[in-house]
């Protein structure tokens, strides 16, 4: 499976399946907006599907680069088209298709859309894949927000009073530049202070002293954050053993 040389290569070597030096997209099965999809592809030239998310892809009448999952949501209509090389199966059932994708992509960002809507555990599910595989840059895509795991530092070019909230999945503390109420040494823990509904003052700078931070701010910010993480200045966190 390598439908493009340029675009992926070296398969499963480090039990990667999909290899890239460019953004790739990952397009999952759940809510996807009219202009979801549209607004993915202009962004990227590879794009993976989740399981079911090829059905969407299809659909809008393109082909996904590969497909990776347990295919418990594709129907035999969908998947008798898709090329053998192109399917990936992951049949064990203790992960989530997300989870199997996303650890399965070796990238330096992906922007993930039809993840965040619908049903509440989904999300949460989603959120915790978001914060587990802490090594994986991975930005989704929202119906009103863009959604992103917070790496060691980032500078955010932001509108001043878009809505940037802040909430961890375990204790993280950090500082920030550019937020009507810094968090500038606050303990932040999802059973203690969390930081919902700040707001920008201008160019937002966060930093932090450990994983687990999860960052919500308008959809309209998604290429402010895309050239954050792909400038080279964000650090990164290692791989959970």
């Amino acid at each position: 499976m390598c439908p493009n040389p340029e675009k992926m290569s070296n398969l499963r070597k480090n039990n990667q399946i999909v290899r890239s030096e460019a953004p790739i997209a990952l397009v999952g099965g759940g809510e996807i907006g009219p202009d979801d999809l549209n607004q993915t592809l202009i962004r990227v030239s590879t794009v993976v599907a989740a399981d079911g998310g090829a059905i969407p892809m299809m659909d809008s009448g393109r082909m996904p680069d590969a497909v990776i999952g347990d295919f418990d949501s594709l129907s035999g209509a969908y998947l008798d088209r898709i090329p053998t090389d192109r399917l990936f199966p992951i049949r064990e059932q203790d992960s989530t298709d997300f989870d199997k994708a996303l650890r399965s992509i070796d990238a330096p960002l992906v922007l993930g859309v039809g993840f965040l809507g619908g049903r509440l555990d989904h999300q949460m599910a989603v959120l915790n894949t978001l914060v587990r595989l802490q090594d994986r840059p991975c930005i989704l895509l929202g119906e009103h927000e863009v959604v992103f795991h917070v790496p060691p530092q980032i500078r955010l070019k932001l509108t001043p009073g878009d809505v940037v909230s802040l909430f961890p999945f375990q204790r993280v503390v950090g500082r920030s530049k550019g937020l009507e109420w810094p968090i500038d040494d606050l303990v932040l823990e999802p059973n203690g202070r969390v930081g919902t509904s700040n707001r920008a003052l201008s160019d937002v700078e966060l930093t932090v002293d450990g994983p687990g931070l999860v960052v919500m701010m308008p959809r309209d910010a998604l290429d402010h954050v895309m050239q954050a993480f792909l400038s080279g200045q964000t650090g990164g966190w290692p791989a959970r053993a």
